[in-house]
């Protein structure tokens, strides 16, 4: 008789608990899309491969012969290369992050290669450490494949005899991966306190019904928007300044870009960041499903698509999109060349121009979650 009793009870009670779940359309979304969206961000997202990497080659060296060599890495799916006529113009790709490496065949090229002494120059931006050690490996591993090839036809005797692979390492002579992920983190941290800390204001306020009591005053969206902006943004500047302190004196990192110009443009970030959760807040109204939609829509994405961890070139075009559109792949871009590339003012232009736009965009759409209705 117990037994029954309890198998009952505990029937309706799984009953009663079933029904509450799926009438939470929030935790039915988050039990069964985040799952999915981890499984769809770590397998198309997530990818230490380096495929297509832009490298620029310049032929000081004209002769057929050259072309030969060169040709190799034409046919490595690692490498696609872009021919220019010039080192200066080589240069200037690589400062703007268009290309990953430098191939330079010198002047004097089949001369020196008749003497079995020639030099090829291999110059690769060292910003990611892990990149630029494949892109060496791939580029060596291409020019000695085409001497391979060409000592075949010719029924020489070795391939790559005479011929060195000379690399030079741009904006991380180290190679210490500490340059690379420090200027990162500062990212991720501008995201985690920005998103996270705001996503609850609006919750919290339509929860507790407080935020009604505020639209029977003359207190308009805008400036409510700005109100609870501000403290956090105190906040955030002071985690800043902490970040920037670690960077510079605990992890050395270098910062051959101008002071003044990374705290710009962390500041339009960190604007970004608390205005992406407070829109989240005004819209879901509800505190758990905030959290976890900062969580998906904020720090998730910024921790595996913005470039933080892989070159986000290296992925399927269709996650390149989505990486591009996200706000934290373009402060990533800014904040590494900032510290480690210096005063590149195209980019710099151009990626504050796109958060301020954000920031704007974002501004409107969190003051129409504030209209003054109830409801």
């Amino acid at each position: 008789m117990m037994v029954s009793q309890f198998i009952s009870r505990l029937k309706a009670l799984i009953r009663k608990e079933t029904r509450q779940m799926l009438r939470d359309k929030s935790n039915v979304g988050v039990g069964l899309a985040l799952p999915l969206v981890l499984i769809l961000l770590f397998g198309y997202g997530l990818s230490f491969d380096v495929k297509n990497s832009p490298i620029a080659v310049v032929l000081q060296d004209n002769s057929s012969a050259i072309r030969e060599v060169v040709s190799g890495l034409e046919g490595s799916q690692y490498l696609a290369p872009v021919w220019v006529g010039s080192m200066s113009e080589a240069e200037d790709l690589l400062r703007a992050g268009e290309v990953s490496g430098i191939v330079r065949i010198p002047v004097d090229f089949s001369v020196q290669q008749g003497k079995g002494n020639a030099k090829i120059q291999l110059i690769v931006n060292g910003v990611d450490s892990g990149t630029a050690s494949a892109i060496e490996a791939y580029v060596s591993g291409a020019i000695n494949l085409a001497l391979q090839k060409r000592a075949d036809r010719l029924g020489t005797a070795t391939s790559g005899a005479g011929v060195t692979l000379v690399q030079r390492t741009w904006f991380n002579e180290a190679s210490n991966s500490t340059w690379f992920i420090v200027p990162g983190l500062i990212v991720l941290i501008m995201t985690l306190i920005g998103a996270f800390l705001t996503s609850l204001l609006i919750a919290r306020e339509w929860e507790r019904g407080t935020l009604e009591s505020l639209f029977v005053t003359p207190v308009r969206p805008l400036e409510l928007v700005i109100s609870k902006l501000a403290p956090y943004m105190a906040v955030g500047i002071i985690d800043l300044v902490f970040c920037l302190l670690a960077a510079k004196f605990l992890f050395e990192v270098p910062m051959r870009g101008s002071l003044l110009l990374i705290c710009f443009a962390s500041i339009l970030y960190l604007m970004v960041s608390l205005l992406i959760g407070l829109l989240i807040s005004g819209r879901t109204k509800n505190q758990f499903l905030a959290s976890q939609m900062a969580l998906i829509l904020s720090f998730m994405p910024a921790l595996m698509l913005s470039g933080f961890v892989f070159d986000i070139r290296n992925v399927p075009v269709v996650i390149q999109v989505i990486s591009n559109i996200l706000p934290a792949t373009h402060f990533m871009t800014l904040i590494k060349t900032l510290f480690l590339a210096g005063n590149e003012w195209s980019m710099i232009l151009k990626e504050c121009a796109i958060l301020l736009f954000y920031i704007v965009l974002l501004i409107v759409a969190t003051r129409k979650t504030l209209v003054k209705k109830l409801g």
